[in-house]
């Protein structure tokens, strides 16, 4: 019995993928480091962990960010909503709530 050779393309097409996961966990841990010195900052001067005028429109911006790449708009306010669901989460820790 033989073993079947990979396909090259295929493999091609995930080592592409593999390197953008990685990237995207990078970029992910870089935002988090930022959005860490955000929360102590809020938390030293008694401001709120969230700003949904803020929110609502970073969102809308990255709607129409994602409508220019092709990008699913309903998919990316999905993923965004829940890295700031994230992130207010982690800002309301800093402040001891």
């Amino acid at each position: 019995m033989t073993t079947p050779q990979p396909d090259p393309v295929l493999a091609g097409y995930r080592a592409s993928i593999d390197n953008i996961d990685a990237a995207l966990i990078h970029i992910l841990a870089e935002r988090f480091r930022i959005t860490k010195a955000v929360g102590t900052y809020k938390a030293e001067r008694a401001l709120p962990a969230s700003d949904p005028g803020r929110e609502e429109a970073q969102i809308a911006r990255l709607r129409k960010l994602a409508g220019d790449a092709q990008l699913d708009p309903e998919f990316s306010e999905k993923f965004l909503r829940f890295i700031i669901e994230e992130v207010i989460r982690h800002h309301e820790q800093a402040a001891g709530k």
